[in-house]
């Protein structure tokens, strides 16, 4: 899976968040994204939202990065928010952050799909050591019930 660079404006995302680390998400006991996205669904977030984009999609935002891929980070499942709307009670709201992002597509079941795309994300960092990530905001685009964009932001 070859990525493709673009470029990616600021934009809002309204939802539900955790925070975690991939040491804990590897261990299906202490893992917590999957449950958020139980959450974010059981509870029908995406009705309370404020604003969503015309786009109808959905997203995972990764935030706060503690350090890097081995430090703490949230992750935020929402959906696209007005700048100026409100989130309700019990949501939040991060902004991604603008600038160049590697954006590698991948489509299968959930939640393999989703699985296999941030495993193509590692090898390709781990062979092509001169890209660097920002570890700013980092996001999936759903952009059907099976076919995901996951965006890292690099540095160019």
């Amino acid at each position: 899976m070859t990525p493709i660079t673009v470029q990616v404006p600021a934009f809002s995302v309204a939802g539900v968040a955790v925070r975690t680390c991939n040491r804990d998400e590897a261990q299906p006991e202490r893992a917590r994204i999957g449950a958020l996205w139980d959450q974010f669904f059981t509870e029908s977030w995406a009705r309370q939202l404020p604003g969503p984009g015309a786009d109808g999609r959905l997203y995972g935002v990764y935030s706060a990065y503690e350090s890097d891929q081995h430090g703490a980070f949230d992750v935020t499942a929402g959906v696209s928010a007005a700048v100026q709307a409100d989130p309700p009670v019990g949501a939040a709201r991060i902004e991604v952050q603008p600038g160049s992002y590697l954006v590698f597509h991948c489509e299968g079941p959930m939640p393999q799909m989703v699985l296999d795309a941030w495993a193509a994300a590692w090898r390709y960092f781990e062979e092509h050591p001169e890209v660097r990530r920002r570890f700013d905001t980092d996001f999936e685009c759903y952009e059907g019930p099976e076919c995901v964009a996951l965006h890292i932001g690099v540095l160019l």
